[in-house]
């Protein structure tokens, strides 16, 4: 068991404050690794170790990256502390649930190809996803080699506006060490993107733990998932990372903030136009159509600008209307129960 000492897993006073005075040196702080069916890996001061989730907690509800508070002996978790950052996104299928992707991460690594992998719009639900979950972005392109990365680069420039962009050959450890400065001692970083981008050879490369990679095909350059499970893992340079799976299906729900900060020159057009409610879909005095007529605004970015906003909107309409017929279900309960009973029934 190796022992962690806490402000080298990340944590801080922002933490510290939300202890009462009863759990103060007795509730030990432990920090989640790796999140299973019906347990969770942890890390903390007395080492790793493996409890079981308690009753109520179920595992869609813990995150990797989260902190928990132990019992005082530290046979069992005491309580879910809350996140300083979180990312999650909408669960594929047609279903309303949230999907946890990672907690309390500090740097999103957005990881893109200098192939036909690369795309402006998946770059665009990224960066939304992490704005809106409170983290600072990260673009990195790989695959340097096999193409003149400048054209690439000065796409991934004009797509994050001001959000650094990494070259990299993921397998080479001297320009591993250019992404290694954004996850120092004490704090995380967490990688994003299709299979196949070099997302797990460079965390083989980060973290010095050999971990499986497949070869993409050749005729869209996409790969096959070779990381199947999240798990927090130790850099060479103190910090900690969290290699995710490829994602086929993002879909944004209460993104409206961070999709906001990703297209804030959008943002900043709109506040021009002549009427606060304009749709910029042919309204006289309109500032963003504008924009578009005199070059400084590209027609395509408005539109994938608007179809995430149709998409976030929607997702969080319907998990809306979804907590809002849990509840109502609920009250119905009670009110059958209390009938029943002849007698108020607990919530």
């Amino acid at each position: 068991m190796t022992p962690h000492l806490l402000a080298g897993l990340g944590w801080s006073a922002d933490f510290l404050r939300q202890l009462d005075l009863d759990e103060i040196g007795r509730c030990s702080p432990v920090r989640v690794a790796t999140v299973h069916r019906t347990r969770l890996d942890l890390l903390g001061e007395a080492g790793n170790l493996t409890l079981p989730l308690p009753p109520g907690l179920p595992a869609g509800e813990v995150a990797v990256g989260d902190w928990l508070l132990l019992t005082p002996h530290g046979e069992a978790i005491h309580r879910l502390l809350d996140r300083r950052s979180h990312l999650s996104r909408k669960a594929a299928g047609t279903g309303v649930a949230r999907q946890a992707i990672a907690a309390n991460v500090d740097t999103l690594a957005i990881v893109t190809s200098c192939n036909a992998e690369f795309s402006e719009s998946r770059l665009d639900r990224y960066l939304s996803l992490a704005r809106a979950g409170g983290v600072a972005p990260l673009i990195l392109l790989t695959k340097a080699d096999l193409a003149d990365p400048s054209p690439f680069r000065e796409r991934a420039e004009a797509t994050g506006r001001g959000v650094p962009v990494l070259v990299l050959d993921a397998r080479d450890p001297l320009q591993a060490a250019d992404v290694a400065s954004f996850c120092g001692p004490g704090r995380t970083l967490a990688l994003v993107g299709s299979s196949g981008v070099g997302k797990s050879t460079l965390a083989a490369t980060l973290t010095g733990q050999t971990l499986a990679t497949q070869a993409i095909r050749e005729d869209d350059a996409k790969g096959r998932h070779t990381t199947t499970a999240r798990h927090l893992m130790p850099t060479y340079g103190g910090g900690w990372l969290i290699d995710t799976p490829g994602m086929r299906e993002l879909q944004l729900a209460d993104a409206e903030a961070g999709i906001a900060a990703t297209f804030d020159d959008i943002e900043a057009f709109a506040r021009g136009c002549r009427f606060s409610d304009c749709a910029h879909d042919g309204e006289p005095g309109c500032a963003v159509a504008a924009a578009i007529a005199s070059g400084e605004l590209d027609k395509a970015r408005l539109a994938r600008w608007r179809k995430l906003m149709r998409e976030d909107r929607l997702n969080t309409e319907t998990i809306a209307q979804s907590r809002a017929r849990a509840r109502t279900f609920s009250r119905m309960v009670r009110h059958a129960m209390q009938k029943r009973h002849g007698r108020p029934w607990p919530d």
